[in-house]
């Protein structure tokens, strides 16, 4: 497997934004963020950050590998669940500062740690002016 090297982001603006050059702009710390959806019906499940390395193994693998920040360390998603994230797509934001992951799940289909399908299980509503979460009402926990 060869890891790819990306080339920096062309300071052309109308050059990053219509080019054909994949030109990932990682921020200061190394990284991108990965915004996951489903493949199929395009739900979100999770946003995770990638570094080159993550990232050049998700495109030359087909599997999603993510940077973990809390761990400081290379993340196969899926690795101990089961849960792994097939690629069906990578696609980038107009600035290439984003990358959405299209995926389908292996496993029992759960994305987020707490078992759950989305790690995006809950909404924030204002409740006597005070910000609360609220379970969606697909999800009544985990699987």
């Amino acid at each position: 497997m060869t890891d790819i090297l990306f080339s920096p982001p062309p300071a052309e603006k109308h050059t990053l934004e219509e080019g054909s050059a994949f030109t990932p702009k990682f921020d200061a710390n190394g990284l991108i963020t990965a915004v996951v959806t489903d493949a199929d019906d395009r739900k979100l499940l999770m946003v995770a950050h990638m570094n080159a390395e993550a990232l050049s193994l998700t495109l030359t693998t087909g599997i999603a590998h993510y940077w973990s920040r809390s761990r400081a360390q290379l993340w196969k998603k899926g690795e101990t669940s089961g849960n792994v994230q097939h690629v069906v797509r990578v696609s980038t934001d107009c600035d290439q500062d984003a990358i959405e992951l299209s995926v389908r799940v292996a496993g029992d289909n759960a994305t987020c740690h707490t078992n759950r399908r989305s790690c995006f299980y809950r909404n924030v509503v204002l409740e006597n002016e005070k910000p609360v979460l609220i379970f969606q009402s697909e999800d009544h926990g985990p699987h």
